[in-house]
């Protein structure tokens, strides 16, 4: 009788069967991401592997790889450029000549920075814009009305005139 009640639990039930844990993993387990999946896809995205052949390469359905790296399927060039120019110019602060030659080649292919308009610039151009574009009927018309004359003077004197 003391050993039916005991603490440990048997590794069978009642027909000899083994006990299984309550919920069943049954399929493919999920897949899981890690840096080295993420950089694996964008070193092949920027080498211009087609996502059908990164998805083959990685034994996953790419459905799955568009699940889970959609980011780096769409920007992995990018990235990868990224990362090495940060190696470039850590070489260049060391002062390996090589490297600075090369970033200078890089920066040179990437051509001139796009201009920029300054603030001040940009508000004498709105105000031009402004002077230039024709007023309609009932802009005129607003317009005129909000205008006080000189001549205008106090209502109540006016009144007192004619009464």
């Amino acid at each position: 009788m003391a050993n039916e009640n005991s603490g440990d639990k048997p590794d069978i039930d009642l027909f000899g069967n083994k006990i299984l844990p309550l919920r069943d993993r049954r399929g493919r387990p999920s897949f899981k991401k890690d840096k080295d999946n993420q950089d694996f896809v964008m070193v092949r995205v920027a080498a211009g592997w087609t996502h059908k052949r990164i998805a083959e390469d990685m034994g996953v359905d790419e459905k799955t790889l568009r699940k889970h790296f959609s980011r780096e399927l769409e920007n992995g060039a990018v990235f990868v450029d990224g990362l090495m120019l940060d190696v470039l110019f850590k070489r260049v602060r060391e002062g390996h000549t090589p490297s600075i030659r090369q970033l200078r080649e890089r920066l040179a292919e990437a051509g001139p920075m796009a201009p920029r308009n300054k603030p001040s610039e940009r508000d004498e151009d709105d105000d031009a814009e402004e002077r230039a574009a024709p007023l309609g009927k009932k802009e005129q018309r607003l317009q005129d009305a909000q205008v006080i004359p000189d001549d205008y003077g106090d209502i109540f004197a006016k009144m007192g005139r004619k009464h």
